[in-house]
């Protein structure tokens, strides 16, 4: 009892390490960027896009180079479900209603759609080997270049504004990396050895959080006898979502809220693409049965739901209680209760 109760302070212990060191990181990344004079949209979509899913590319290498390349679908996928049935649904839930934006539709939903796809067919052999994870690394140099090149700046239209109801609380999602790149309007800041600092801090949380998640999770795992993948889909995964969900919904109870459906699309594609490239490039990963069998289909569900949201182009709060019911219905599922 004691030796599990040590593990599960270990793995906490490891997450917070892993999520601040993401934090520090990729802010201290960012501010050195601005200062070399480096574009703040280029800025955006890649230190800033990286840095969402960065605790999850962390402890998907970690896993890797340990040799326990089922963790890395099981996480993929697991954060993948999480960000959507978890931080849109309950931002729904708060907000009343949710806007997506033009732009989304026309030109998110598509890639993410196709990068879901291209995701489910590398997988469809339960493996991923060296040319599949470098199929996926161009597939993200692909999409990264059409983002650069082909996004336009995103307005609230009055189409958009007519199809509210009457009374009802607009919450526009704009992108995250919008909101970097006005903050970037302000001016770069002078480096500075602190700044310098943060990024060799952060780096090394990043190790060693993600070096330990994984002990943590194995070990935990042996202890309960269950397979490693069940803790990295559900309790890694939920975990690496927590800071943007307490954001989020704290934001939209107190109706001052700024949430990025831009930001929840750009993470996944980075989650399928990178994450799994990656790792996959250094070894040819395994996909456990429970990821594959579960969690594979729910997440086919799961896309299709947010692309019938993005399309009707409102999220209605008894869409984000149903997104937790999916994800309650997922949970129960993976630990075999129906």
């Amino acid at each position: 009892m004691m030796e599990l109760i040590f593990w599960i302070f270990v793995f906490i212990l490891s997450l917070i390490l892993l999520i601040k060191g993401a934090d520090w990181f990729v802010e201290s990344s960012e501010k050195i960027a601005l200062a070399l004079k480096i574009s703040p949209f280029i800025v955006g979509v890649t230190i800033v896009a990286l840095g969402t899913s960065l605790p999850e590319l962390a402890s998907s290498i970690a896993a890797t180079i340990k040799g326990q390349t089922e963790i890395v679908g099981a996480n993929i996928v697991g954060s993948n479900i999480a960000n959507v049935l978890l931080i849109v649904g309950l931002s729904a839930i708060v907000a009343q209603i949710l806007i997506v934006r033009r732009s989304l539709i026309d030109v998110d939903l598509p890639l993410l759609s196709s990068t879901t796809v291209l995701f489910l067919f590398t997988m469809a052999d339960k493996k991923i080997v060296r040319g599949e994870g470098v199929l996926l690394l161009f597939g993200f140099l692909v999409y990264l270049l059409y983002t650069i090149f082909q996004r336009k700046e995103e307005i609230l239209t009055p189409e958009l504004v007519e199809i509210l109801p009457e009374g009802t609380t607009i919450q526009v999602l704009p992108s995250r990396v919008e909101r970097r790149r006005e903050e970037a309007k302000k001016g770069p800041e002078k480096l500075t050895l602190k700044v310098f600092a943060f990024l060799v801090v952060g780096l090394l949380s990043l190790i060693i959080g993600s070096n330990y998640i994984i002990d943590s999770v194995v070990e935990i795992a042996k202890i309960l006898k269950i397979v490693p993948a069940l803790i990295s889909i559900t309790a890694i995964a939920v975990g690496t979502s927590l800071p943007e969900l307490v954001v989020s919904v704290r934001a939209a109870s107190q109706k001052k809220y700024e949430i990025s459906l831009g930001n929840i699309f750009g993470s996944n594609v980075f989650n399928a693409l990178v994450v799994a490239g990656i790792p996959a490039v250094i070894r040819p990963l395994i996909v456990d049965t429970l990821t594959f069998s579960i969690g594979l289909p729910f997440l086919i569900v799961t896309t299709l739901l947010f692309v019938i949201s993005g399309i009707s182009r409102r999220i209605h709060r008894w869409e984000g209680s149903m997104y937790l019911l999916i994800y309650l219905l997922f949970l129960a599922k993976l630990f075999n209760l129906f």
